[in-house]
């Protein structure tokens, strides 16, 4: 397991090293920069997207389903857009699902342990009935939650299709994924918080 502080994800912003001292205006305007480096990481990623989109509407033309499945904001990230997709494309609720480590109870409250747990991952996808007509996308800003690992794993073992979202180059979850997707923001101005670029990048 690669160490935090090799990961760029976690790694400091030298534009935000003086954050504390800055004006709420040059806060603000740092943030708004950085946010502009999304696109430009989206656009080197789009052939893997297109793959992904084009998996999900084989799986979806013969009978499959597609699983969100991440823990904390990256499992809110996932829960954010199946639920948006029965009123914006008419899908059946059923058809596009999230699963984020330790429940519906982590969406408010961090559920201790949960994203560390390998094999609940995997547990949590038997209890869905995957199938191999399914497609399953692991989102770990950081690449390296247990949690999103078991789940892709056994994804690939059944058959489904495994693909992996997250915002560091050579991810752990890439090697469990048949489509890695690597949206490489660099590293956040508050150290560490990928609610910010990777998790818009991610949505």
């Amino acid at each position: 397991m690669k160490k935090l502080t090799k990961l760029t994800t976690e790694t400091h912003n030298p534009k935000s090293k003086q954050l504390d001292q800055m004006s709420t205006d040059s806060i603000l305007q740092l943030m708004n920069e950085e946010d502009l480096l999304i696109p430009k990481a989206i656009n080197k990623v789009l052939p893997e997207i297109e793959e992904t989109v084009e998996a999900v509407y084989h799986s979806f033309i013969n009978e499959g389903r597609l699983f969100y499945v991440g823990a904390g904001t990256s499992g809110r990230i996932g829960l954010l857009d199946a639920v948006e997709c029965p009123p914006t494309f008419s899908t059946l609720p059923e058809k596009v699902q999230a699963i984020i480590a330790g429940g519906m109870d982590a969406l408010m409250v961090a559920v201790e342990g949960a994203e560390d747990d390998f094999d609940l991952g995997v547990h949590d996808l038997k209890e869905h009935g995957i199938t191999e007509n399914d497609v399953v996308i692991g989102i770990a800003a950081s690449g390296r939650t247990p949690y999103v690992k078991g789940a892709l794993s056994y994804a690939q073992k059944i058959g489904a299709k495994a693909i992996s979202l997250s915002s560091n180059e050579g991810s752990e979850i890439s090697e469990y994924a048949d489509i890695a997707i690597e949206v490489i923001t660099g590293p956040e101005i508050l150290t560490g918080s990928t609610r910010l670029k990777a998790a818009t990048a991610h949505k």
